[in-house]
């Protein structure tokens, strides 16, 4: 480790962070250009063999940028994306970024360093940055937005030049240090550690603004909500926003031990997805007789239709979202973790007056929104397993098998869990078996000593 890194662990403050140098190199997770065709002709594309843990070079800072000392990061489902090279190669968006030249054409080298969360220190910051410090906590927004795009002032999101970071941009958080505009960044809240704080931005930005943002389908007291994959990362803080909101959660899950779990969180409905026909090949079945199963189960218990379907799971289910959902009801999509290209009849979709919405990631606003929650204890961490950077591998692994729930953490400077807690007050007044609920939950359903991985 260098002495930058080792000053950060230690809590040292900003003027010493700034006498210590800047490492030429650092460990990241990344993948490199030469494996891309690694897996042609493979039917199991085990990211544990492209994933590589190991130095790349420390890349200039420009003027709104800042670099962040990576204490803990988490898997996203774009880490088995990148890693897996589909559905593209991510070098693709490096080359296209770098072909803008400047800065960006440091994005385009012949390794990427991915990963799209991240918790942890500010130690250098360009000098067009005006609002951040180095020492200051942080978390980071994976929306990396073009602020000289006239769209951007609208909704970050909308820019063409919008890219997910660690996905479609270089230098991401599953590593020591990373590259981040000043626009990204948001306050850690004080009173969770390094690796909760870095399990909180992507998934429940993105479901935040799924959900709860003008954007998206802005629930209310009262509506039935859908959701599939609910104990999956962006399942998981969908299910807390919808009952935090007033609203009825409906949780999909795929076996009992996530059943068991989902009850345990006080899910309204929580379905099985194999008692109703629909396995992990759902896309094979007819969407209007399993829509009609699935909208049997609903009104069995709650005697209505769901306002809303909270699909992020793709061509094994979006036909059954359009079916299920009520006359005039929206479905809102992100992800398509199962398939891309989806199919539905459209009857349901016109005669009935139905909405389908396009969601992705969240605006700096609606992040910022949704971190208040975090920092005010309403939404807590979905995390459940934690790795060393080292083991990144079999993390993604768990995440590409769809074997975990919640969240997957990964310690990056960290050197132990627990760490970064500025507000301790502020968790005992939350509370750290509330704090701890998924965590729990997972060990006590599973088979899995959840403490190995640590």
């Amino acid at each position: 480790m260098d002495p930058l890194a080792e000053a950060v662990i230690a809590g040292a403050p900003p003027a010493d962070l700034l006498s210590e140098k800047v490492p030429d190199h650092y460990v990241a997770a990344h993948l490199r250009a030469e494996d891309v065709g690694m897996f042609r002709g493979r039917e199991d594309k085990d990211v544990r063999a492209s994933l590589r843990v190991g130095p790349v070079p420390m890349p200039e800072l420009a003027p709104d940028e800042a670099l962040v000392a990576v204490l803990a990061s988490s898997i996203n489902y774009n880490t088995v994306w990148s890693a897996i090279f589909e559905p593209k190669p991510t070098f693709a968006f490096l080359k296209r970024l770098g072909q803008q030249g400047g800065h960006f054409a440091r994005h385009d080298v012949p390794f990427h360093a991915i990963g799209s969360d991240a918790a942890g220190v500010i130690v250098r910051v360009g000098p067009g940055v005006r609002r951040w410090r180095v020492g200051d906590h942080v978390v980071v927004n994976g929306a990396y937005v073009d602020e000289q795009e006239p769209a951007t002032h609208a909704d970050g999101m909308l820019g063409l030049g919008q890219r997910a970071w660690g996905y479609e941009t270089n230098f991401g958080g599953l590593a020591q240090y990373a590259i981040v505009r000043s626009s990204q960044l948001l306050p850690k809240a004080g009173h969770l550690s390094w690796e909760e704080a870095a399990s909180t931005t992507l998934c429940a930005g993105t479901a935040y603004r799924m959900l709860v943002s003008d954007r998206g389908a802005r629930i209310k007291q009262g509506d039935i909500v859908l959701i599939w994959g609910a104990t999956g990362g962006l399942g998981a803080f969908a299910v807390q926003l919808v009952r935090n909101g007033g609203g009825i959660a409906i949780g999909v899950v795929g076996s009992e031990r996530k059943a068991r779990i989902l009850r345990e969180f006080g899910c309204d409905l929580v379905i099985n997805r194999h008692d109703i026909g629909l396995g992990d090949d759902g896309a094979e079945g007819d969407p209007t007789e399993l829509g009609r199963r699935v909208g049997a189960a609903i009104r069995a218990e709650l005697g209505e239709d769901p306002h809303v379907v909270f699909d992020n799971v793709g061509r094994a289910t979006f036909g059954v979202s359009v079916f299920v959902v009520r006359r005039g009801g929206v479905v809102v999509t992100c992800g398509s973790s199962s398939g891309y290209r989806h199919v539905y009849d459209n009857r349901h979709l016109w005669m009935n007056l139905k909405r389908i919405i396009g969601s992705h990631v969240a605006n700096l606003q609606e992040q910022a929104e949704c971190n208040r929650l975090v920092r005010l204890g309403r939404v807590i961490p979905a995390l459940s397993e934690l790795y060393p950077l080292d083991c990144v591998g079999d993390a993604a692994r768990l995440v590409q098998m769809n074997e975990h729930v919640g969240k997957v953490g990964v310690l990056c400077l960290a050197p132990k869990p627990g760490m970064g807690v500025t507000d301790p007050g502020g968790r005992v007044a939350i509370g750290e078996s509330h704090l701890n609920r998924w965590q729990h939950a997972a060990s006590r359903h599973s088979n899995v000593d959840f403490g190995a991985s640590r």
